[in-house]
C-alpha cells in the first residue's frame, strides 16, 4: 500500500489548509485512515482518524478546528485545518492499516505511512 499526501504549505496564523492523502495498491478502501504530525525535536503525535464506518476521532489540541473526512470511492482522506496556530507547525503524515482492530492514537497500531507533508504556520 502506498500513501501520497499533498496540500501542505506556509500559512499565517488564523488561516486554513487542506491536506489530502490518496491510498493505492490495495483492493479495499474499507480500513481506517488517519493523520499524525511531528514537530522538530518531538515525538510523532496523533491528530485525527476516521474509522472504516466513518466515525471520527480527534486530539484535544485540534478538536473543533480540524475536520477529517474520506472519499471511499477514491480511497482518499482529507484533513481540513482551520484557525491554524504556530503550534500546528509540523510534518503531517497520513496513515492507514490493513486490519480492523487497534487503537487510533498509537503509532504502533498503524502499518502504512505516507512520506509526510510540511505545514508551517507563521505568527
Amino acid at each position: 500500500v502506498q500513501l501520497q499526501a499533498s496540500g501542505g504549505g506556509l500559512v499565517q496564523a488564523g488561516g486554513s489548509l487542506n491536506l489530502s492523502c490518496a491510498a493505492s495498491g490495495r483492493t479495499s478502501s474499507d480500513y481506517a485512515m488517519g493523520w499524525f504530525r511531528q514537530a522538530p525535536g518531538k515525538e510523532r503525535e496523533f491528530v485525527a482518524a476516521i474509522s472504516w464506518s466513518s466515525k471520527t476521532y480527534y486530539s484535544d489540541s485540534v478538536e473543533g478546528r480540524f475536520t477529517i473526512s474520506r472519499d471511499i470511492a477514491k480511497d482518499t482522506v482529507h484533513l481540513q485545518m482551520n484557525s491554524l496556530v504556530p503550534e500546528d507547525t509540523a510534518v503531517y503524515y497520513c496513515t492507514t492499516r490493513s486490519y480492523y482492530s487497534g487503537s487510533y492514537y498509537d503509532t504502533r497500531d498503524w502499518n502504512y505511512w505516507g512520506q509526510g507533508t510540511q505545514v508551517t504556520v507563521s505568527s
